[in-house]
């Protein structure tokens, strides 16, 4: 009897060269297109305009996911994310007298 090792695990998920989080940008994205497409039409839109309008927002999508996908790699949306919370630099407004007095107090406790 002979089983076939599946060499997928472990790996990112990947669908035609998208990676990991951009797989959902990508589907979420189109999804959102089709529902703004259908409330466009339900509202009595021209056809061609809703058809023009679902497919120009489509190619851009797909575009700019491919973009980012390519220029910022597999983790590359976590660490724009985690810059962005990220502060730019630390301020200190405590005076360094009280730094050093409760460090003092402490180190007394434990001798």
């Amino acid at each position: 009897m002979k089983y076939h090792i599946n060499k997928g695990i472990g790996r990112t998920v990947e669908f035609q060269g998208l990676k990991a989080q951009y797989l959902f940008v990508f589907a979420g994205g189109l999804l959102t297109v089709l529902i703004l497409v259908m409330i466009m039409y339900m509202a009595g839109i021209h056809t061609y305009l809703c058809l023009s309008f679902g497919i120009g927002a489509a190619s851009i999508l797909i575009w700019k996911t491919f973009a980012m996908n390519k220029k910022f790699g597999e983790h590359g949306l976590m660490k724009l994310g985690a810059k962005r919370v990220h502060p730019k630099y630390i301020v200190c407004r405590k005076p360094i007298r009280r730094y050093l007095k409760r460090n003092l107090t402490t180190q007394k406790q434990i001798l």
